[in-house]
């Protein structure tokens, strides 16, 4: 910088050289005239010309400032000897590298997608409810506020949500159908890669990869977390209890645990405009937020698929009423098939080919003889036609044995008990049965990949409904149906491992009371036996792990048993019996 200016004053003082000429001839004549005269010397009058030059000098250009090139501009008009800038050699070039850094940052703008984006509330969002319009109530177009949670329809100028975006400084939505945002009054879309979290929660999608680990045991090591940091397990997680629809809660999570009815939910892409009903399409996205590990709540509420039930039952299954969990599955498998497009055929929906069964049922007239004591039990008489039928059973109801009536105060505390292959003797085709002057005995003619067993605990006469109290002692592995069967021959496995079990929970004296009632359900975690096996207890929002020894002692009212695949090597095959007694 010093050189530049030595350099530029030098220009500057050569025109006052040349201006000084002039004055020097004339000093020169006068002093031969007079000699004494010192004036011209002390100050010459075109020496003060110079003056203008720190004018024209341009200010040093520091890198911080933004904009350094109207400064040869101006010394162009000012001194046309330098139109052209020289270059700046004193700026090192590290500096001159920092100054374009800094001209260049101010030119970068906010996008207008980023506009208001800080201002979504996670917290907030739940978009397990039934999507509709909290102002008009119509059900289709609807978009979600990301500010404060609310459902709205439309997005036009004559909207709801666009009034919203204006009058409550909401601006941030997302349509719940296609998942895309949008910032409102203005009305563009939003594509920015921070909002995913949010249409995953919305809606979950599965690959095959993903789901072909949710029953190996390496699951139970992969805990997700919610945004408050709480750890769950995608699938065990709670239903919440609107009202009173904890009996569905537990139907809900049995069949969803279910491996090959869960796959296909969870895999599953319905549209809107396609061809599959809104039950399904709603049970399909329950399944997905259960098993979803990105929750930003670890919990789910199955309301839009129970209101889709109250509607598709005709009002017969609704949130404030107490019902039975059997009498809802059995509507629910029936419905969810012929939703599916099943017909009669035995593999025509996954609902048949997962839970159909075939059985054997024999019947005979009662004949009663002159000579029969008053305690003989009918029998079937071989001399005598029988009526054999085979018809498709989608879950076995198993009578319990009535409790004693007449007890003592030591009997009072003792709760009756019974194997549970003593209630399955029902089926083994010799055990007979008189209803409606009718004989009858059972034989399974093919058992499906899951069984699904009706322990009928409550009766009803013309007054009051009673409970029988009989605990059922199972295995959690290693029931063998193989002497209920028919045919054993023809089915290679007849083994089967328990994957759910329902209970029933009352105050004393009570039955289903809805004040008094509990439902809970445990559900197996992974498989396989040993320590890689985990059972959970879960009770509406409460998620527990429950000890394999006390899993027998409730009430079974319904339990869902997986036959086991070929080659299965069991390592507890022995101590099963923990696992059964």
């Amino acid at each position: 910088m010093a050189k530049t200016r030595a350099k530029r004053a030098a220009d500057t003082t050569e025109p006052a050289a040349a201006a000084a000429e002039p004055a020097k001839r004339r000093q020169s004549k006068r002093a031969k005239k007079a000699e004494p005269e010192p004036e011209p010397e002390v100050a010459p009058e075109p020496e003060p010309e110079p003056v203008p030059a720190p004018v024209a000098e341009p200010v040093p250009v520091l890198p911080s400032e933004p904009e350094p090139v109207p400064i040869p501009a101006k010394e162009a008009v000012t001194e046309p000897t330098h139109v052209e800038p020289e270059p700046r050699p004193d700026i090192p070039i590290d500096d001159e590298h920092e100054e374009e850094d800094h001209i260049d940052e101010p030119t970068e703008e906010p996008r207008a997608s980023d506009l208001y984006l800080d201002t979504i509330n996670r917290a907030v969002l739940d978009f397990d409810f039934e999507k509709v319009c909290s102002v008009s109530t119509l059900n289709f177009n609807i978009y979600g506020c990301l500010v404060c949670g609310k459902y709205f329809q439309g997005r036009g100028r004559k909207s709801h949500a666009y009034a919203h975006s204006i009058h409550d400084d909401h601006h941030v939505f997302i349509n719940l159908e296609t998942t895309k945002v949008y910032v409102l009054p203005d009305g563009y879309p939003v594509s920015d890669p921070s909002l995913d979290d949010i249409s995953y929660v919305l809606s979950p999608s599965f690959t095959r990869t993903q789901i072909s680990t949710l029953s190996h045991p390496s699951h139970l090591q992969k805990p997700s977390f919610d945004l408050s940091s709480k750890p769950y397990l995608s699938g065990y997680i709670g239903l919440n209890n609107i009202k009173h629809n904890d009996h569905m809660n537990v139907i809900i999570h049995s069949l969803l645990h279910i491996p090959p009815l869960r796959d296909y939910l969870l895999l599953s892409h319905f549209d809107a405009r396609g061809k599959e009903t809104e039950l399904v399409r709603r049970f399909a996205g329950l399944a997905k937020k259960v098993w979803n590990p990105r929750l930003f709540k670890s919990q789910v509420s199955p309301h839009e698929f129970l209101q889709e039930v109250n509607r598709a039952s005709a009002g017969k299954f609704r949130l404030e009423v107490q019902g039975d969990p059997v009498e809802f599955l059995g509507w629910l498998l029936n419905r969810l098939h012929k939703d599916m497009g099943g017909t009669k055929k035995k593999n025509s929906s996954i609902v048949f080919s997962t839970f159909q069964g075939e059985l054997k049922l024999e019947t005979q007239q009662v004949l009663i003889r002159a000579d029969a004591g008053e305690n003989e039990r009918p029998m079937f008489d071989i001399d005598r036609d029988i009526k054999p039928t085979v018809s498709p059973f989608l879950f076995l109801a198993v009578d319990l044995p009535p409790p004693p009536l007449f007890q003592d105060s030591i009997e009072k505390n003792i709760v009756p008990q019974v194997n549970i292959s003593s209630v399955l003797s029902k089926y083994d085709g010799v055990t007979t049965q008189e209803s409606a002057g009718q004989l009858r005995r059972y034989k399974c003619q093919r058992l499906p990949p899951y069984i699904i067993l009706h322990f009928k605990r409550f009766t009803k006469n013309a007054f009051v409904e009673e409970k029988n109290p009989t605990i059922v002692n199972f295995p959690l592995r290693g029931l063998d149906f193989r002497e209920f069967l028919d045919a054993p021959s023809t089915h290679p496995q007849t083994v089967y491992d328990l994957i759910a079990n329902v209970t029933h929970e009352s105050v004393a004296g009570t039955t289903r009371d809805k004040e008094h009632t509990v439902w809970k359900t445990h559900l197996r975690a992974a498989g396989g036996g040993g320590e890689g096996e985990k059972w959970f207890r879960i009770q509406d929002l409460i998620v527990e792990e429950a000890r394999k020894e006390m899993i027998f002692l409730g009430e079974t009212v319904l339990q869902i048993w997986e036959r086991r695949t070929e080659g299965t090597n069991s390592k507890n095959e022995s101590a099963m019996d923990v696992d059964g007694r």
